[in-house]
């Protein structure tokens, strides 16, 4: 059975930095979810991050540049978390290969899980274009990544996809 991969603070749990959920009341993850359809990752927390942790923005760049190890990823008390980030995108495809998933379902604006838009680094709440660190290396891999806003595209493409 196809399964999708879902940012675990999408589906309710207490994982993000500061200690809340990000919860999704929608009738179609609830469906997906009773069904045992819905994989959870938080690749923050797979990555060795506690919770509540320091709040985290990628600096100089987006998750390919940390992945190509030009850009870093820093909380907001100076200290570099870019291995955390980077060993828990790895956590998150290895879970995604072992269960055969080809969709993700990820936290906008999250340093680890923004589809489309991250926070720019400075820590004054601004927003670009770009993705963070778990969101590309599944997208380098082939695996549709989708924010919690395009619900309705995941809907259209999971029912082809199952």
């Amino acid at each position: 059975m196809k399964k999708i991969l879902i940012s675990a603070c999408l589906a309710g749990d207490r994982v993000r930095y500061d200690g809340k959920s990000a919860h999704l009341k929608d009738s179609l993850l609830k469906e997906w979810s009773q069904k045992g359809l819905l994989v959870k990752v938080c690749p923050e927390v797979s990555g060795g991050l506690k919770i509540p942790r320091p709040e985290a923005q990628i600096v100089n760049g987006n998750g390919l540049d940390v992945l190509k190890g030009t850009a870093k990823v820093i909380d907001i008390q100076g200290s570099d978390v870019t291995l955390s980030f980077i060993r828990g995108a790895e956590y998150t495809l290895s879970i995604a290969a072992q269960f055969g998933i080809e969709m993700a379902i990820l936290k906008e604006k999250s340093p680890s899980c923004g589809v489309h838009r991250i926070y720019d680094g400075c820590f004054v709440s601004n927003i670009i274009p770009g993705f963070g660190v778990t969101a590309a290396l599944l997208k380098q891999s082939g695996i549709k990544v989708f924010s919690e806003n395009e619900l309705d595209q995941v809907s259209k493409d999971f029912l082809q996809y199952i």
